[in-house]
């Protein structure tokens, strides 16, 4: 529910005034961006995809809508390689390049006019948003006033796992457009890349360890997650209010990981039953949960 085309049933206001954005961080890297603003914004929504998602996914798309109608301007960035984007930089996306996702939502903030900016991520999206709430405490986003993560992994060597050996859905799903974005890498660059020999991986850990050639500084794919494995201490020395949305039927996010991490003045966590991953969604009427609650927490 979560990607359904159905959440775009309406028309999309937030599109009609989007505009193309590459922003050329501090740290060497570009990273693509659309921007829609509000003609009397109320603030700024800047909102971070999930993995091998972009910001034109549905949950992205029907957010921002959302928001856009509310009075916010929307800033849709999308991680290095996702959406249209792999031209950009010549180095590999891994889930660990928090520095440049960084300054490019520094960069998105200062697009407010020094109203409040919001920064909201899905999956590991929401994983990249709780490490720049935590990065934030020592280098600070002047305007950014409320991080939401939702479904975001804690674990991502965990993740990994549940996509593997879980419903075969998602490990086809994760798997063929994670091969598809590569042979579009190695199709730019393929003086640098030459994938062939990997595209017979059969689960997402099997090709992560593969990929690991192209990561020398890595020693081995455990390596790779332990650089944004999230607990307890990781939250500790946050300085802006964190939410977080996680759903016990979540198939992907292990919920036992939420057992065991522990609010504090700036952490709060919204624990649900059902909720699945990063859907939240409501039938009857049809509407997103997580939208308004947000929402509650920013007006």
């Amino acid at each position: 529910m979560a990607s359904s085309r159905l959440r775009l049933r309406r028309k999309n206001i937030m599109l009609q005034n989007a505009r193309e954005l590459i922003i050329q961080t501090p740290s060497g890297s570009k990273l693509l961006s659309s921007v829609s603003s509000h003609p009397a914004s109320r603030g700024l929504m800047i909102i971070l995809h999930g993995w091998e998602g972009s910001s034109s996914s549905a949950y992205v798309l029907d957010t921002g809508d959302y928001f856009y109608r509310l009075g916010f301007s929307i800033c849709r960035l999308n991680l290095r390689d996702h959406g249209d984007s792999h031209h950009l930089n010549e180095n590999l996306f891994h889930g660990a390049l928090l520095q440049e996702t960084f300054e490019a939502v520094e960069y998105l903030s200062r697009l407010s006019d020094g109203k409040p900016a919001y920064l909201t991520g899905f999956s590991l999206g929401g994983n990249f948003s709780l490490r720049i709430a935590m990065q934030h405490s020592q280098t600070p986003i002047s305007t950014l006033r409320h991080v939401f993560a939702i479904s975001p992994p804690l674990d991502p060597y965990k993740t990994t796992l549940a996509i593997d050996n879980g419903y075969s859905f998602y490990r086809i799903y994760f798997l063929k457009k994670w091969k598809r974005s590569l042979n579009k890498k190695q199709g730019i660059f393929p003086h640098k890349y030459d994938f062939n020999t990997m595209m017979n991986s059969k689960t997402c850990i099997d090709l992560t360890d593969k990929v690991m050639a192209y990561f020398p500084e890595l020693t081995t794919y455990r390596d790779y997650f332990n650089l944004y494995t999230l607990k307890n201490d990781s939250f500790k020395n946050l300085n802006i209010p964190v939410t977080i949305f996680i759903a016990e039927d979540d198939p992907v996010i292990p919920y036992e990981d939420y057992r065991q991490l522990q609010e504090n003045d700036f952490l709060k966590i919204s624990r649900q039953k059902f909720g699945g991953h990063c859907g939240f969604v409501e039938l009857f009427p049809a509407r997103c949960w997580y939208q308004r609650m947000i929402t509650k927490m920013i007006t």
